[in-house]
This record gives C-alpha cells, structure tokens and sequence, in this order.
C-alpha cells in the first residue's frame, strides 16, 4: 500500500519541480524550449489525475468504514494507531490534492507560453507590414 503513496509523492516533487524551473526567469531561448518540451510531456502524465481521484476515493472510503476508537474501552496503544492512521489519511489527501494543483498549474503556465508566442508572432507580423 504504501508503494503508491510513494510513487505520489515523487511526482509531486517532480511536478513542483518542473514548475519551479518553469517559472524562474531565464532567457527567451531557453524559456521556449523548456515551455514545449514540457508540454510535449504533459500528456502523458495525465494519469495522475485519475490516479490521485482514485486514490482520494479509497481514502473516503477507508474513513467511511474505518473503526471509531472513542470511548473507555480503547486501549492508549489503539487510540495512539487510530490517531495514526487519520493523520496519515490526511496526508495522503494533501498529497492527492497537490498533484491534481500542480498537473494543473504546469498546464496553464505551458499554455500561457504557448499564448505569449503566438502574440509575439502576430505582433511581428504587423510589424513587418
């Protein structure tokens, strides 16, 4: 169970990674060519967005039928495991939701490129006429 949660943080680091590099300034050359090689890279890691949804489902469904530990007659040892596993599933639901943000503002920062050049063509354009 946990390899999945695992393979989930890591694209979340490289997702955060990629929009760190996406959004330092650099030259315009360099910009461009990082812009598309990340957009040429963004379809296929689409998965991720099923992927963190199915995951953010198991995490509701483990919590709709997770055992309550309140009362006397949970042991210090139970609750301390209950109390565990809530943190974690909080985690988890972090971890799901910052890979959906990040997919999504790495695409928008690409298309936001993409959008620049095509202006900055257009205005050449009429400039040339």
């Amino acid at each position: 169970m946990a390899l999945q949660w695992m393979i989930l943080a890591y694209v979340v680091a490289a997702e955060a990674a990629v929009a760190i590099i996406l959004t330092l300034p650099s030259p315009k050359a360099v910009k461009s060519r990082i812009a598309s090689l990340v957009s040429l890279i963004l379809q296929p890691s689409l998965f991720i967005i099923p992927f963190s949804a199915f995951q953010l489902l198991d995490i509701y469904w483990k919590n709709e039928h997770r055992l309550m530990c309140s009362g006397e007659t949970c042991t210090a040892a139970e609750r301390d495991r209950y109390e565990k596993s809530i943190y974690k599933a909080q985690r988890n639901a972090i971890l799901c939701v910052a890979a959906c943000l990040l997919y999504w503002c790495i695409y928008r920062i690409c298309k936001y490129h993409r959008e620049i050049r095509s202006m900055e063509e257009i205005e050449k354009r009429y400039k040339d006429e």
